[in-house]
């Protein structure tokens, strides 16, 4: 037999298959109801399998950070906008807190330990000038215009 003899052979052969599966359907069917496997495959399918961005956390509009590390603030000094969210972050590996110099306390933080933080709007112009209560050598200063 020739090779053309072979292939036009077998593909007779798989269309017979092809035929005999596709009439035989409900037979089949009867056997095992492949519709909702086959409808969750299709879905899958048909899912949008590209890498989606990672979810974004609403951030306050002017929202500006101290970052507080090696018994500092930093920046020692920061100029802000009024209403301004400003936060301050502890990176350091000790507690700390963010405490106004005068009265009333705008600014009393609890102790905030690594990775804690604490937030206030300034929503007044002026100069705030802060320290950590734990460590009163730490100063640093808000200007609010």
């Amino acid at each position: 037999m020739s090779r053309t003899s072979i292939l036009i052979g077998c593909v007779g052969m798989a269309m017979t298959v092809v035929a005999v599966l596709v009439a035989g359907g409900a037979a089949i069917s009867r056997l095992a109801d492949p519709a909702p496997r086959a409808e969750a495959a299709i879905n899958h399918a048909m899912m949008d399998h590209a890498a989606q961005p990672p979810a974004i956390k609403p951030v306050a509009a002017h929202a500006s950070e101290v970052v507080i590390d090696n018994f500092s603030f930093g920046p020692g000094t920061m100029t802000v906008a009024v209403g301004t969210k400003v936060v301050w972050i502890n990176d350091d590996a000790d507690p700390h807190t963010v405490t106004s110099e005068t009265d009333p306390k705008l600014l009393r933080s609890p102790p905030l330990d690594t990775g804690d933080s604490f937030a206030f709007t300034f929503d007044k112009p002026g100069t705030y000038r802060y320290f950590c209560s734990l460590h009163p050598h730490m100063q640093g200063v808000i200007v609010v215009q």
